[in-house]
């Protein structure tokens, strides 16, 4: 079952939606590998060269939501953290979005806000690269104005 705001399906949850939706983070993490992982074997990403050019297309990326957030005259108005994990297509297509922000740090409204510019950016926002498989990368973000 897929949540729909608008015309829009929903690809943007909290851990705790994509729990509830049956997409958890461990059963995404059966359909997409990591990009990158301690043991390189399990990795996308596997030499020093395709990780750097995993790290620049995901700072990258991650900028591009930012301009697109504020080309849409969304404000921070303090530095906000939050912690996501991105699942890309084998073309870079972003599949799920999953974002945690920590208890307290956003209001309810604002992230109702992110939540629907973000997947407005996400419908058409391709990842700088492509790999053989689905994928997945997390960080944790600070996210400012």
């Amino acid at each position: 079952m897929v949540m729909v705001i608008g015309l829009y399906a929903q690809n943007v949850f909290t851990f705790e939606q994509a729990a509830q939706q049956g997409k958890s983070y461990e059963y995404l993490d059966k359909l997409y590998k990591s990009a990158v992982h301690s043991d390189v074997k399990l990795a996308i990403f596997k030499t020093a060269a395709e990780q750097q050019s995993l790290q620049e297309a995901y700072v990258n990326f991650i900028k591009a939501l930012g301009s697109y957030l504020r080309e849409n005259k969304f404000k921070w108005d303090k530095q906000t953290r939050c912690f996501n994990r991105i699942y890309f297509a084998k073309n870079g297509k972003v599949d799920y979005f999953l974002y945690n922000f920590p208890s307290g740090e956003i209001a309810e409204e604002k992230e109702k806000e992110f939540v629907r510019l973000l997947t407005l950016f996400i419908k058409d926002q391709q990842f700088g690269l492509t790999a053989s498989e689905p994928f997945a990368q997390c960080s944790p973000i600070k996210y400012n104005d």
